[in-house]
């Protein structure tokens, strides 16, 4: 059954909603602990698991090792806030209700609408505890897209993602209050965010360790700016100090993923909890790139829609039930992690998704096939960029109207021919498709007309 948007949220869906959470928690089958673990401008190169070679990430590999490492997954968008609407929503930057960091119209921030049907809500509706732990980014305080008003029991960290570059803040919110941290503030001892994002996820799991729970654990490292209590594990290295900082954030949070996976394993909560690691975007810190290669041999990176700025790391491990060691080169991208969450949850979805499940890889069967994936990134008024993957192809169209290039990633996976000459039929059918794919957002005006 469909769980119907909140644009006709009245008794009627809540009804709908209680009756698939009836018949969830009458399945036989346990439902599992969902956690999502996000880094922010993290490259998917960063990471060994993926063939970083000098940055240490011990406990994300070894989770690669007890799981799945998918090799061609993809981020929500080109930047942070869209990014995390589509993870949250399930749609595509066409139609989520976030498409920028800000509005192109009035350079505000956009919330989350009262309407929007998050997975944080599908799964509370489900019978799960929801928390969130980090930034979020998608709601101001005193507007329907506080985490609070979209799903979430329990909320701690960054509203506002410009306030998330500050590694040891002078306050945090707590649900909907402001809790002011007196130890940054009168900089005495000094509470570094990854630390405190780690420490509260880790009381969310205990504290619902006998229910199912839907974690979301969004890290704002290693975004910059640079910052890091300790870089020992680097000092000793001929880098820059910005070089060394980065790795060592990068490594920091690799301990609080450990402590996380460490802490699931000692309350015997591993084979009743599916675990998911990713990135926001590209690489951010495009200064390193040279020296980690972070975005490994694709074209571009953070805020471009090019491979490097969309491509993710994305590891799932669920002992038991996904296959230690597999690799998976299916395509999917953020959106899908809400059908993916409601179809593991045995959980009523929303209707108006983009996404599909890839709940069937996981268990190493065939998912649902699909025509595309599709991003768009705004680059001030007017200015829509768009990408989309059908297949092994992508096709990228700069600015509305422009002209389409065209990229085979089986072959070219860096990006580097144009074959759009070669292959008039196909930029024929992507043209139709970027036509067609979005709909027009107030705040986001592209100048574009006949879009549906």
């Amino acid at each position: 059954m469909n769980l119907m948007t909140r644009r006709s949220f009245g008794a009627g869906a809540v009804l709908t909603l209680a009756r698939a959470a009836e018949r969830a928690a009458a399945a036989p089958v346990v439902k599992p602990n969902i956690v999502f673990i996000l880094a922010d401008d993290l490259g998917a190169f960063d990471l060994g698991c993926y063939g970083q070679k000098l940055i240490r990430t011990p406990n994300i590999d070894r989770m690669a090792a007890e799981g799945m490492r998918f090799t061609q997954a993809y981020a929500g968008g080109t930047v942070c806030a869209p990014s995390r609407s589509c993870l949250m929503t399930g749609q595509h930057t066409g139609h989520t209700t976030v498409r920028a960091n800000h509005s192109t119209r009035t350079k505000e921030r956009v919330p989350l609408n009262a309407e929007d049907v998050t997975v944080a809500e599908v799964l509370k509706h489900a019978g799960y505890a929801t928390g969130i732990f980090g930034k979020w980014g998608l709601g101001e305080p005193d507007t329907p897209g506080v985490p609070n008003r979209q799903g979430f029991d329990d909320w701690f960290g960054f509203l506002n993602q410009d306030h998330a570059v500050d590694y040891f803040p002078d306050y945090l919110w707590r649900n909907e209050t402001k809790e002011i941290l007196k130890g940054n503030l009168n900089r005495g001892k000094k509470e570094y965010t990854t630390d405190l994002f780690t420490r509260e996820a880790k009381r969310f799991i205990r504290a619902h360790r006998a229910e199912p729970f839907f974690l979301y654990l969004a890290y704002t490292a290693p975004h910059a700016d640079l910052e890091v209590p300790r870089d020992a594990w680097y000092a000793g290295e001929n880098w820059s100090d910005a070089d060394k900082t980065y790795a060592a954030m990068v490594t920091h949070m690799d301990g609080g993923v450990g402590e996380v996976l460490g802490l699931l394993k000692e309350l015997k909560l591993d084979e009743r909890t599916v675990v998911f690691f990713s990135s926001d975007n590209g690489a951010g810190y495009k200064k390193g790139l040279p020296r980690f290669r972070s975005t490994g041999p694709l074209r571009g990176a953070k805020g471009e829609v090019y491979e490097g700025g969309i491509r993710a790391p994305m590891l799932a491990r669920w002992p038991g039930r996904i296959k230690a060691g597999a690799i998976s080169d299916l395509p999917w991208a953020f959106w899908d992690f809400l059908p993916t969450a409601a179809e593991l949850a045995g959980a009523a979805a929303p209707s108006n998704l983009d996404g599909i499940s890839v709940a069937p890889a996981l268990l190493g069967r065939i998912p649902r096939q699909r025509e595309f994936l599709y991003w768009e990134n705004h680059r001030g008024r007017l200015r829509c960029e768009q990408a989309l993957r059908m297949g092994h192809w992508k096709a990228i169209r700069l600015k509305p109207d422009g002209p389409i290039e065209l990229y085979d990633l089986a072959s070219d996976p860096g990006e580097t021919k144009d074959l759009a000459g070669q292959r008039l039929e196909l930029v024929r059918r992507a043209g139709e498709i970027l036509r067609t794919v979005r709909t027009e957002a107030a705040e986001y005006p592209t100048g574009e007309r006949g879009q549906t």
